[in-house]
């Protein structure tokens, strides 16, 4: 006989074994850290050891884009060893959490946009994409940066403004771009406060307005500016045709599930009608069961919008973000198709080849680096040259010479020198 929380039981434990799974996944190929998380790990360093939140000591510059994320390090760090902590180890373990809790909260956002199964699909696949797991086990600030967005989301279509508002602020102070979908968020709070769904209450402006004021307040006294240099200094070096941008962005689209690994590129031409298509259509039938889900689905186009407009160099970090939203619009889409059709092949279908195409994004014993599982995107050699070039410098240097390198991360972290 049909048990309804017989049912709802087993797919919670779906969801919490998705999680571990997330988790795995990323502590399998250990860390392969991107030459930009060293930044970021000597900031944490110089703060433990006493210089201050500075990657020179001395000098007061704001260099590094993501102040939470390092003073989260430098926090658990300080448990951990202090300054000498293995900050590409603990950046791996945080990230490995946030993901984890990431693909947690999925199949609960999509059960809220009325299609649990596509958030289910949804979680699955993040947990092992390499978008993903690149960039967790490469100690950069991304998943800490989506786990966020993706909590704010849930937060608020769950009525939960305190909390929407502490996990916004703290995404902005994790990553700039976090403004992309926390405007969809303030006009769609502001909406459900016309309705008195609920009223704004004291602590939801303290959730939000506390976190970012303070460091307002504390990088214009300490830095004289709370905009980092490094942002100043990218438009600066990167200068790329204008349609660069939006070009990429396009191919990133079509191929969110890394299809043109298993099918070829001969793929864009079929994803980048495929795709767009099934997502409008899944954000369509999502509003139509939770119109208060609209900023979740309306957050990937606006970001391909911002920054195909702002035309920066496209790192493949840049392209991580909003990917989890795309997804699961996608699989909402194709819900939606089974449900119309009243088959389940196209979702069971769209879910195998996005699993397909995901894993064949991974390389089973990369040929540099840790002979681990490893996404073939997590392509770290260089990063190994400037460990070794680190190892041959360190003992020739003394201690007021300066290193003039162009890429800082690694040569920066295990030198200590003045760079």
């Amino acid at each position: 006989m049909y048990n309804p929380s017989v049912l709802l039981t087993g797919l919670r434990r779906v969801e919490i074994l998705i999680a571990i799974l997330a988790i795995g996944v990323r502590l399998v190929p250990g860390p392969r850290t991107i030459d930009d998380a060293f930044i970021t790990f000597r900031y944490a360093q110089n703060l433990l050891a006493g210089e201050g939140l500075v990657y020179n000591p001395g000098e007061q510059v704001l260099g590094t884009t993501t102040p939470i994320y390092t003073l989260l390090l430098s926090g658990l760090a300080a448990f951990v060893g202090g300054s000498r902590a293995d900050f590409p180890l603990l950046a791996l373990l945080v990230n490995a959490v946030a993901d984890g809790v990431t693909c947690w909260m999925l199949p609960r956002l999509g059960e809220r946009l009325g299609f649990r199964a596509a958030g289910i699909a949804t979680g699955l696949v993040w947990a092992i994409a390499p978008w993903s797991v690149t960039f967790a086990i490469g100690g950069l600030e991304t998943s800490v940066l989506v786990g966020l967005a993706t909590a704010a989301f849930y937060l608020h279509i769950t009525h939960r403004p305190v909390g929407a508002a502490a996990a916004g602020a703290f995404a902005l102070l994790t990553r700039p771009d976090a403004l992309l979908f926390l405007g969809p968020l303030a006009i769609g709070r502001a909406l459900q406060i016309r309705k008195s769904a609920p009223p704004v209450r004291p602590g939801e402006l303290f959730a939000f307005g506390v976190p970012l004021v303070a460091w307002l307040a504390w990088s214009l006294a300490y830095f004289g500016s709370p905009i980092p240099h490094s942002l100043f200094a990218k438009t600066v070096a990167y200068q790329i045709p204008a349609e660069a941008g939006l070009v990429r962005l396009l191919q990133h689209y079509a191929t969110p599930f890394l299809e043109h690994e298993l099918l070829g590129a001969g793929w864009i031409r079929v994803g980048i009608v495929l795709y767009p298509a099934l997502f409008l259509i899944g954000a369509l039938g999502a509003t139509r069961v939770n119109r208060e889900g609209w900023p979740i689905l309306a957050y990937p186009g606006l970001y391909l919008l911002a920054f195909a407009i702002a035309n920066p160099l496209l790192f493949r970090w840049y392209l991580t973000p909003p990917l989890p939203m795309y997804f699961l619009g996608i699989f909402i889409g194709a819900s939606r198709v089974s449900k119309d059709i009243r088959s389940r092949i196209p979702l069971i279908g769209f879910a195998t080849l996005a699993l397909a195409s995901t894993a064949s994004g991974w390389a089973l014993t990369p040929d540099h680096g840790a002979r681990r599982p490893a996404p073939k995107m997590a392509f770290i050699e260089l990063e190994l040259l400037y460990e070794h070039t680190a190892e041959l410098v360190e003992t020739r240097l003394s201690s007021n010479q300066v290193l003039a390198a162009s890429d800082i991360g690694a040569l920066g972290y295990y030198t200590g020198a003045r760079i």
